[in-house]
Formats: structure tokens, sequence, C-alpha cells
């Protein structure tokens, strides 16, 4: 077996996320740790070592790990605000491309990126941007459900992430709750996993309206909780919640409601799904009538099958392993990533403009020079 040489930009968090995804596959081998904190970057590299019975080399930049020779692949996971310069770089190399979301932080980065990887297209390397939810399960099931015509028209959705994080989660580095680097808070940071599931269902954006606030955190300049509504190109309307300030910290819910069917996941499980039969119901089942048990089965739920749906960031990595063999595009690519990261931002530029934003309008770029802050309460 072929293996893909791989290098993790970032040693933090979700840098470990990663190396603990890459480990798992067989297919790709951890040669290069990237982090400017040698310390950090030793430090997981001992944990490499000790799992995996070798050690990465590290470097201090992405320029001296591309100067030594640029691995088969590059993973991005540093803060928001410095993926795209990494990618480009990483692309230009000649490697195919990971980012931990979001893409970036605005869409001017965003733009800058969707050309190199187009460049890179052409070339036969690959650029995916993480959403490891696309490959729930429970998420695959909804999709193939609505795919199927089976949910009827899709009227509506309903997302909410209500999680908590202590105001010493934001004082532990210095580019967390800024707008430069994190991109934004609840939303951008903890909530964009789950506005890219709400586009996958319900489609294309076309219009949000949206407010935010800091409710329960000090210095920081994003936002702690918004809500906004979303309207889609479809017709079908959302509404959508995002806190980092619900104490001790709640689920990830989505809602999906259709003439015809409705489905929950919660906390990436699929709590509920019906779909009529016959001609259904006049004043419906009021949340009974459960047919999710039919879908743990692969032979009632149009053949997929659970058990091969490894959790975490796996799912996703075999995706991409997949589109550079078969030399097809991932199934989360830029433009993809860069939509979620509109959305976020046209919601953003709605709270802090008081005014019905067009998505397309965000993306084309006229509302690059709006400086977004969240006002005091």
């Amino acid at each position: 077996m072929t293996t893909l040489t791989t290098a993790i930009v970032g040693c933090g968090v979700i840098g470990r996320t990663h190396v603990r995804s890459v480990l798992e596959l067989e297919e790709l081998s951890l040669v290069a740790l990237v982090d400017d904190d040698a310390e950090r970057a030793g430090a997981l590299a001992d944990l490499v070592e000790e799992g995996a019975g070798s050690r990465p080399a590290i470097f201090a930049s992405i320029e001296d790990l591309v100067a030594a020779g640029a691995p088969g692949l590059v993973v991005v996971a540093t803060p928001s605000g410095l993926h795209v310069d990494q990618a480009v770089t990483a692309l230009e190399a000649g490697a195919h491309v990971l980012i931990e979301k979001p893409l970036d932080v605005d869409l001017v980065q965003a733009r800058r990126l969707a050309e190199a990887a187009r460049a890179a297209s052409d070339r036969g390397q690959v650029c995916s941007i993480i959403s490891q939810h696309r490959f729930d399960y429970s998420s695959r099931v909804v999709r193939a459900a609505i795919e199927a015509g089976e949910f009827g028209r899709v009227t509506s959705g309903v997302a909410s992430v209500a999680w908590w994080r202590s105001q010493a989660y934001y004082d532990s580095g210095s580019w967390r709750g800024t707008w430069a680097l994190d991109g934004g808070g609840a939303l951008m940071n903890q909530g964009v996993h789950t506005v890219d599931l709400l586009l996958w269902f319900l489609g294309r954006p076309v219009t949000v309206s949206a407010e935010f606030a800091l409710l329960a955190h000090e210095d920081v300049e994003i936002e702690d909780t918004v809500v906004a509504t979303v309207a889609f190109d479809s017709g079908a309307l959302a509404t959508l919640h995002a806190t980092t300030a619900a104490y001790p910290g709640l689920s990830v819910r989505l809602q999906i409601a259709g003439s015809r069917g409705s489905a929950i996941i919660d906390n990436d499980r699929l709590e509920y799904i019906h779909v009529a039969e016959g001609e259904g119901s006049d004043m419906g089942l009021r949340g009974g009538g459960n047919q999710a048990h039919r879908y743990e089965d692969p032979e009632t739920s149009g053949g997929l099958d659970a058990t091969e749906f490894p959790l975490g960031h796996v799912r996703q990595y075999r995706d991409v392993l997949a589109a550079i063999a078969e030399g097809r595009d991932p199934l989360v690519d830029v433009e993809a990533a860069t939509l979620a990261l509109a959305t976020v931002r046209a919601v953003y530029i709605s709270a802090v403009l008081d005014k019905k934003v067009r998505i397309d309008e965000v993306i084309a770029g006229e509302y690059d020079d709006v400086v977004l802050e969240v006002p005091a309460r």
C-alpha cells in the first residue's frame, strides 16, 4: 500500500484531533508537525512517537516545511485567520490540502483560496475544508431522504447550538475572541458546522436577518449569543441560534420539516424521523410515529450502514483520500465552505447594519469594508 506523507500545521487542541485521525489511517504517514511554539510541537511529537513508533519532524513555519520538501497532504489546524495563507502556500508547493473549519475569517481570503484551489485542481490536487458532520450517519440519512423527495417540499429548519464556554476559555489564547483570528464567536467558531448542515439540507440561502450580543463574557471582541432568520431560494425558511452562554452546555439540535416528513438530529444522533405513508394524517402525529429505528438497519435505510461511519474527522479524511484516488472533487470543497462562511458573515453584517442582507451580495464583496463590532448591552 502506498502511503501519503502528511504534515499537520498547528499543534493545539484541534491539531491533536487531526493527529489522532491521521494515525488511524494506514493510507497516511505523519511525517511532520508545524508550530511556532517549539515546546508545544515537541510535546505532540512525543505523543506521536509513543503511539506510532516514529517521530515526526518539527518545523517552525509552513514556509520551512515546504522548503524542506512538501509532503503529499498538508492539514491546516491553526487559528482561523491564518488558514488561507498557509493553505495557499501548501497548494502552490504541490500538496493536497485539508483545512480545519472555518475556511478563514472573511470572503476576501475565501476568494483567494478559491483561485488557488482551481489552479491546484488543474494539477490534480485536492483541497477540502473540514465539515465532518456531513459524514455523520444521521446527516446522511436526512440528506438521502430529502434527495429522494420523501419529505415532500422541505419547508423550514430550526438550528440551535447551545453551548458553554467559560471566561477562562477565551482568556486561554490571545487569538480567541478576536475578529482577526477567530473570525467571530459562537456562530463562526462553534456553529459553522451546523450552518453547513442547514445549507446542505435546505439549499442555497438568499437573505439573512440577525441580532447578536456579548452577554456572559468580557474583554472579547466577538459575540457569545446570536439569532437569525434565513430565507432560501427554494422558499424554505429557517431560524438559527448559537451561543456559548448556555451553562452548563446544552445540545446541538437541527430540525428539518417538510410537507411529507420531518427529522430531528440532536448531538449528531438521529432522534426523530417520520415520512408519511399513504395520505398521512390530517392533523399530524404531534411528534409521534418515530421511524428512526428503521434507519438502524441498512436494509431499511436506503443502503446506509451505521457501522461504516466511524467517529470524528476520520470520515472526512476517507472522502479526501477517495477524491485523490478517483480524481474527483471532495464532498466539502472550497465552494461549499465559502457559502457557509458567507452565511455566517451575512449574519454578522445584518446584525451590525440592522438590516436584511443578501448572501450573493456578501459573496460578491459588497460588504467587504463593513467593520464588525458587537454592541455593548
